[in-house]
This record gives structure tokens, sequence and C-alpha cells, in this order.
């Protein structure tokens, strides 16, 4: 069923005909003769839309429209009336009315209006959504996406969160695991007290270690006074470790102790102060190979592993896209102040085919550059980054090629294939070989059996 419609006419003959020609199309519908009849209906029951007649006997279309307005605004009205006036139609429309149609009705005309004002609708709908998400405290409302590993991401998140445990939140650049930390902070009982977040790949070894433990007056050079570190700024709380993974090796020593132990000592002190802080690490890195090359000290990585939320690339939950971009639309375009209403679909099949390797933070870029270049109610193509709409034309012809190539032999693949390989590395037949996954000595075999033309 396409949604619900509440006919409105007091033609008995063309209520009838409306109801049957609407039914054929799918819609549900519900049938008055009177704007009373319909104030009252709408009183009652959710309709998607409706379609009403100006003229009638107690009470017109324009009364009706106004009385409906005030008990539900967002419902699309389209006005029908046999005098095409155009004041009456600009009334309408002022009151809020979705559209305006003459009879006869061009039922085409009708048929694409229905469904444009229950898309509009079901926008609105999704807007409202959107925004409440946007103002929620909810600690989870920030991890946006409803495809399985989304959902397996949420409930690890929910199950982990209530305990003491520290976690490991691994993922590419770009995913949101600063987001993840918050909603593990936000879902735990110590979401009263400060999360305190620390970016350990932007600090060099020496500030780290007093950016983490704090430093006595006269530690070093340009130390005034005293200061905390965020271990004690977290006290009672949780701390982020963001790219634990670039911690130098000698101060993993000093942080291990903090996590085995709960203490800490500022730089320049001979005094352990205790730090009751929950542990969240995240990393882009593989830390077990890290571990491996004697980069990173086993002890602090299994300190550290104690419970692992792993974020799934963007490419790996394309079904989230249109979700992330929409939230996006709605939050940037009223960042920007601008009344853009949603994406072209071309624009939408064109984010979603995209692979992002940038993940949600290179999505949120784009749609920011796209609010900001908009200059209609929709989004088109143009107004994304080359980057995003380049690689997909690539794609494309990718593709074409190699649908063009079904069915040929295959030497002639194979010989098409060392032509297009020697011109992208501009005839560099080592760079060719390594890109086909053969020896130099085999491509000049090829070059010679083929009588391939070289520089």
């Amino acid at each position: 069923m396409k949604g619900e419609i509440l006919i409105v006419d007091d033609d008995n003959a063309h209520l009838s005909m409306l109801k049957t020609i609407l039914r054929g199309w799918g819609y549900q519908t519900t049938e008055v003769t009177d704007g009373s009849d319909a104030i009252s209906q709408v009183r009652n029951k959710a309709f998607d839309g409706i379609l009403m007649d100006v003229r009638m006997t107690n009470i017109g279309g324009i009364e009706a429209l106004t009385e409906i307005k005030t008990i539900n605004p967002s419902i699309p009205i389209i006005i029908m009336t046999a005098y095409s006036s155009v004041d009456t139609a600009v009334q309408a429309m002022k009151l809020g009315a979705y559209d305006y149609l003459t009879k006869p009705l061009n039922f085409d005309e009708l048929q694409l209006t229905l469904e444009r004002s229950l898309a509009h609708m079901e926008l609105s709908r999704e807007n409202q959504s959107l925004k409440q998400l946007l103002s929620s405290n909810d600690a989870l409302s920030s991890i946006i996406g409803s495809s399985r590993p989304m959902d397996e991401l949420k409930k690890m998140i929910q199950a982990v969160a209530p305990s003491e445990a520290t976690v490991l939140i691994l993922g590419e650049s770009g995913t949101g695991k600063e987001l993840v930390a918050k909603a593990v902070h936000g879902c735990s009982n110590r979401n009263d007290k400060h999360l305190v977040s620390v970016n350990c790949a932007a600090l060099t070894e020496t500030l780290l270690e007093s950016e983490l433990f704090g430093h006595e007056k006269g530690a070093f050079t340009g130390a005034d006074k005293r200061r905390d570190g965020r271990f004690m700024q977290a006290n009672k709380g949780t701390i982020f470790l963001d790219e634990v993974g670039e911690i130098p090796l000698a101060m993993q020593a000093k942080l291990l102790r903090a996590i085995q132990e709960r203490e800490i000592q500022r730089v320049g002190s001979d005094t352990a102060l205790h730090a009751d802080v929950r542990i969240i690490a995240a990393t882009n890195k593989d830390l077990s190979e890290n571990v491996k090359m004697g980069q990173f000290r086993e002890d602090l990585y299994y300190r550290l592993n104690v419970v692992t939320l792993d974020v799934p690339a963007l490419r790996e939950r394309s079904g989230d896209i249109p979700m992330l971009a929409k939230f996006f639309l709605v939050k940037l375009a009223e960042k920007n102040r601008k009344s853009i209403v949603d994406f072209a679909p071309s624009t939408m099949d064109c984010l979603t085919r995209y692979d992002w390797p940038g993940n949600v933070r290179e999505l949120e870029n784009a749609i920011e550059r796209a609010v900001v270049l908009c200059n209609g109610n929709y989004i088109t193509e143009r107004d994304l980054p080359s980057s995003v709409t380049s690689s997909l034309v690539d794609c494309d012809i990718h593709h074409s090629q190699l649908q063009e190539m079904a069915g040929l032999p295959l030497e002639e693949i194979e010989k098409e294939a060392i032509i297009q390989t020697l011109q992208k590395t501009a005839g560099n037949k080592s760079e060719a070989a390594k890109f086909l996954n053969i020896t130099r000595t085999t491509l000049n075999n090829k070059i010679k059996r083929y009588n391939i033309p070289t520089q």
C-alpha cells in the first residue's frame, strides 16, 4: 500500500471515480462529502495526504484547509476546483496547500502530484527524525547506521560499557572511533564524570608524558607552575587514548605502569598519585603486527586489548550511506543556513557507489562541500568533489571495456592488457611487469610474441 488518502468532494460521482482510480494506483482511501467531516476524520486518524474540493455545501475546502493545518501542519493537502481562479489558488497555497489542480482533472498530473506529496511527507518525517537525532542526548545516537556490522557494534557497546574493562577500538582513519569511545563512556556508570581525550600522535614523547601525567613547577623549561595531567583530570571518569599505536616505546613502559597500578607520577615528582580512570584506547594500526616487529610492547598490548571493538569501514556498510548522507545534509544545511530539501536520485546513487577510502569523515566533508556549493533545493552530482565523480567514471569505463572484451580470444585480451599497462607505466617494462605480476623476461617474450611496439 502506497499510503492512505482522504478524498473530500460533495460530487458523489466524482468522489466514486477518484476512489476507484486511487485504489487502482495502490492507495487506501477514505471518502467524505464535506469539509466538516474532513476535519473530524483528521482529528481521529493520521492520513498520508488529502485530496479536497474547494466548493462544498457546508464547510468549503479553504475553511477546512485552515482548520486541518492547525490539527496536523505537516499533512499535504491537494486542492481541486472546477473554478480556475488564480486568487483561490494563491489563497490555498498561502494557507499551506501542497498543490492546486483544476477540474476536469488530468489523471497523469494527479498521479504525479500525489506521489510527490507523499514523498514530501516522508521526507519531512525523515528530516524531523534526523533533527531529533541531532539534539538527542542518547549516548548511542551519534552511532548512525542500521546495517548488520553497525547493529553488532552497538550491541557490543551496550554489553561492554557498564563494565570497568579496558576497551581497544580498532578501525581505519575516519570511521568514527572517537564517537564509539564517547558512546562507551556515555553508556557506562561513569557517564556523569569527565571523558578526557588525548591524541597521542599529536605530541612529542616529552610533551606526551607531561600531557598524560602532569608536571611539577620547574620540572623543565617553561614549567612555571604545577599542572595536573589528563589522567588526574579524568579521575573517576574515562580517559580516551586516541592513536595509541603512535606512543614511543620508552613512554609505553610508563603508560603500562599507569594502567596496571592506576598510579601516575607527575614529571619532576617522586610521589605516586592514584588515578581512578576507565581506559579506552583507539588505533588504526595492527598492534599485533607492531608487537611482532618490536614497535609496541607485548605486555601493554594485552593490557589494552581486554575487549576489542571493531569499527567497520564505510565500504563494508554501504547500505548506511543514504542515512549518513541525509543526517549530514540536515546538520550542515542548518549550519550553513541553506534550505536544501534532499539529494537528486542520481547523486545518491553516486554516493553509494563510491568506495570512500576516507570513510565517514570523507563523506561528511563531501556533503559539506556540496551544501556550500548547491544553488537549488536538491544536491546534484556537480556539487560533489571530483574525487567522488571521476572515480565512478573510471569504474564505468573499466566496466565498459570488460564488456567489450567479453567473447574475445584470451590472447587478444592478454595483448590488450599488456598494451594498456605499458601506457600506464609510460613504457617502463619493470613497472609494467610488477603490475601484471610476471617477470620482466616473461613480459619481453610476450611483447615479441604479440609484436607490441615499445619506445
